[in-house]
């Protein structure tokens, strides 16, 4: 069988750039394959994937040597729209996908340019439509639409125009884990039913394992680190090494001493021979020991009886009451539409409750103004185009301070500190659009980081990061939270967020909140789970195939050897001049795939 996709001895620099982001790439993909791409951030694997659709070197100019063939074309010379008949790509950012002013509108749209009859044009659109199920969403205009929505009608229109080869660009990064779920099965239900070619490009590789892939590519500074199976790649250290996360069971496993080999097929935890971990296992959990509860604080922010609806009769948030004690680092989650954002926009003032109360200090802030608020309540934005009014990274994260009069020198000092803290101090000349998804995320946090918040609301803050940089981002929020005592609430889709760096999480469903418990809790939890489109956590099945009853315990117990033992090793092994990813300490961060 003939390559659907060779790269030869590839090499690619980009015109603005003196080193080349690409080097010495030998890569075949074959018609019908799967393949996962991972890497850090900077890695290349972006530049790999606009190869391959043409925007290199169209879109972004450069020099290439060795050579490249698409379905036996050379994409430089094919050009961007001679490649879209082949290569359909669905990017991380839907919304800077979309055209039409309706759904049915913007699946139609390669059709239309294509002068294809409209009676064939409506009977293709239906076709794909009921592909991916989104026949009912055909009138709605794509702004409307949740996260899981946006990107199935994204998918609608590569697939209309019935190209061979799928790229997905972290497909995952704003979805809730069930709609993560969902998407992974319709990728891959396509790959097999359509006999397409599919290439996904993801930083959550447990969730893009859901299903079975050929091979992973593992793209670190520039080179191919690694192509082979899941099962040979778990069992190797080239995850830790190239500064990925692995699957929480496989840490887990490791934790306790165990040896993860190939021939266990580790991919899937429901699937893996245990046979010779099980004893291990249940000797590491009944060692560990937790550490005696906190004792309880004043309040921060409290939330009493709030009711909310957009549209008088159609209720978002309904009786919603918690409590956020001061320094606490919370999680709340739930499924894409869940009411979680409009939350978060209740309590900075943007939006106002139908009913109830929110408490500050103790104190009622239904007359504070949203700046009044804002003084004290920070408040990073899900999507970071709505945040940004900067063209340059300096100065968008330096408005805050500017607005407010602080002296200049005062700014920098504190600009450049945030956006060391952040991984983008290399880049504070750079003009935001130049920029990636993930990393105009970075640019949101540090222009508010910056003005010093006592309460932090982060909605999604590690969406679109690599472990690397969720590390730093997360590090630096828990140092926040424990030396100056900020209180951080984060609104994520991240379980392992969840896991690691909060004690409490409160679940949303439908607009009412159905848990307010401990992360371990609620992801060992199979009804709240459901209810809320969350997944229970992989070390829950861990626990239950190795004969532990407390599943809830051995969660609780993996994530305090994580916070304590397994950190405080990657600590002084930073301290070493290596970082916790295996990487130099200080190493010089590089734009995604640029």
């Amino acid at each position: 069988m003939n390559p659907i996709i060779e790269f030869k001895d590839y090499t690619f620099k980009y015109r603005a750039q003196k080193e080349p982001t690409l080097r010495n790439i030998d890569l075949t993909i074959y018609p019908g394959e799967k393949v996962l791409i991972v890497g850090p951030s900077g890695s290349g694997k972006s530049t790999l994937v606009h190869c391959i659709n043409g925007m290199v070197p169209f879109s972004y100019p450069g020099d290439a040597t060795g050579t490249l063939t698409v379905k036996d074309k050379d994409p430089a010379k094919t050009g961007i729209f001679g490649m879209s008949k082949i290569v359909g790509t669905v990017l991380q950012d839907t919304d800077g996908q979309f055209i039409g002013l309706t759904v049915a509108e913007d699946v139609a749209f390669a059709l239309e340019n294509d002068c294809v009859p409209q009676d064939e044009m409506f009977s293709m659109v239906y076709d794909v439509a009921d592909v991916v199920d989104i026949r009912e969403l055909l009138p709605n205009s794509p702004t409307e639409l949740s996260g899981g929505q946006k990107q199935r009608v994204s998918m609608a229109g590569v697939l209309v125009d019935d190209v061979d080869i799928l790229l997905f660009d972290e497909p995952l990064a704003n979805l809730d884990p069930a709609t993560g779920k969902r998407a992974i099965d319709l990728i891959d239900k396509i790959c097999r039913e359509r006999s397409k070619t599919v290439i996904i490009i993801e930083h959550r590789l447990e969730d893009a394992l859901y299903r079975d892939v050929d091979r992973i590519v593992v793209i670190g500074e520039g080179r191919v680190a690694a192509d082979c199976t899941p099962d040979e790649l778990l069992a190797s250290d080239i995850l830790i090494r190239e500064g990925i996360r692995e699957p929480l069971y496989v840490t887990a496993l490791k934790h306790a001493g165990c040896t993860v080999r190939a021939e266990d097929h580790p991919q899937h935890i429901e699937t893996m021979n245990l046979d010779s971990c099980k004893d291990r296992v249940k000797e590491w959990f009944e060692e560990v020991e937790l550490p005696e509860p906190k004792p309880k604080k004043e309040s921060a922010l409290e939330v009493l009886d709030l009711d909310f609806s957009y549209i008088s009769g159609h209720p978002v948030l309904s009786d919603i009451r918690f409590r956020i004690e001061k320094g606490e680092m919370l999680a709340i989650v739930g499924k894409n539409g869940a009411g979680k954002s409009t939350l978060s926009n209740l309590i900075c003032g943007f939006l106002h409750p139908d009913r109830g109360q929110i408490l500050l200090n103790g104190s009622d802030i239904a007359d504070k103004s949203i700046k009044e608020r804002g003084q004290v309540i920070g408040l990073v934005m899900q999507n970071p185009n709505q945040m940004i009014s900067k063209p340059m990274i300096f100065d968008e994260v330096a408005l805050g301070l500017r607005v407010r009069g602080v002296p200049e020198e005062e700014v920098k000092e504190r600009v450049y500190d945030k956006l060391k803290i952040c991984g983008l101090y290399p880049f504070r000349n750079w003009p935001v659009s130049a920029l990636s998804f993930g990393q105009k995320k970075r640019v949101t946090i540090a222009s508010i980081l910056v003005m010093d918040p006592e309460i932090l609301i982060l909605d999604e803050p590690t969406a679109g990061q690599d472990y690397r940089h969720y590390t730093e981002i997360m590090e630096f929020l828990k140092e926040l939270n424990e030396s100056l005592g900020i209180t951080i609430v984060m609104i994520t889709h991240d379980m392992h967020l969840m896991l690691e760096y909060t004690d409490r999480a409160i679940v949303i469903a439908d607009g009412q909140m159905i848990a307010d418990d401990t992360p371990a809790n609620v992801l060992t939890n199979e009804s709240v789970a459901d209810r809320a489109y969350l997944k229970k956590t992989s070390l829950y099945d861990l626990a239950v195939r190795c004969g532990i009853e407390d599943a809830s315990g051995f969660v609780e117990r993996f994530i305090y050897y994580e916070r304590t033992v397994a950190r405080k090793t990657a600590n002084e092994g930073t301290a070493d001049g290596v970082s916790k990813d295996g990487n130099a300490a200080g190493k010089k961060v590089t734009s995604d795939g640029r």
